[in-house]
């Protein structure tokens, strides 16, 4: 199991919105623990401890240990919302861990042998499907990355989930089939017309309009015609 890192937190007496207003005036993002059929445990994180928190890619699927007052509580960060407009954290809600209850991630998919396949180096395209893909198990074994190798892999070729070598005791959470990943694609190539295309399309146009004027002319006596 990998380290678990530890992250201050402070005890929030108050509840409501007023509670929480005064906090963030304060520098600080206000929390809730809950889970595992116990009282949910009010707190909060320091703001530039958060945001430093989640410039990792791997926050939600990362066991912490959130601590208050000398006391730790192991979770799993669950949800963070944001300011709609500034992007500032304004809530966090933690998961207790409980070793027995498997529960649904997103796991970030990790690309490796690029050098090591033709499709890619004859000019062809990686195009991914699933950035990430969810999979079901403990909390303490989400995988921190699921890793397919392109090597040997030409145009024309898919990578599915029965490509990827998962931990023992993870399962996706699609099951039903073996959907697809990503693909190798066949560059688009864009033909840009040449200047004798380019004149022989003006030459068209040309005698189109000459045309189109005869046309015209016709319906006119045509009208006149009818009118009388």
């Amino acid at each position: 199991m990998a380290v678990v890192e530890t992250v201050p937190a402070s005890p929030r007496d108050g509840v409501g919105k007023g509670s929480a207003r005064q906090a963030r005036r304060d520098g600080q993002v206000p929390a809730v623990i809950y889970g595992n059929k116990e009282e949910p445990v009010l707190l909060t994180l320091e703001r530039r401890v958060l945001v430093k928190e989640l410039d990792n890619p791997q926050f939600f699927i990362q066991l912490v240990d959130v601590e208050i007052d000398g006391t730790k509580h192991r979770v799993l960060p669950r949800d963070v919302q944001f300011h709609p407009v500034s992007d500032i954290p304004m809530h966090v809600d933690f998961l207790r861990f409980d070793p027995k209850r498997k529960i649904t991630a997103n796991v970030p998919v990790v690309f490796e042998g690029e050098e090591d396949s033709p499709g890619l180096k004859s000019g062809g395209v990686l195009n991914v499907v699933r950035y990430e893909v969810e999979v079901f198990c403990t909390a303490d074994n989400i995988p921190p990355e699921l890793v397919l190798q392109l090597a040997g892999l030409d145009v024309g070729d898919s990578m599915h989930a029965s490509a990827v070598t998962l931990p023992e005791g993870v399962e996706f959470v699609i099951t039903d089939r073996d959907f697809t990943i990503a693909t190798i694609a066949a560059p688009t190539v864009i033909v840009e017309p040449t200047d004798d295309e380019e004149g022989e399309e003006g030459a068209a146009g040309e005698d189109g309009e000459a045309t189109g004027g005869g046309d015209d002319a016709d319906g006119e006596d045509g009208g006149e015609s009818d009118g009388d």
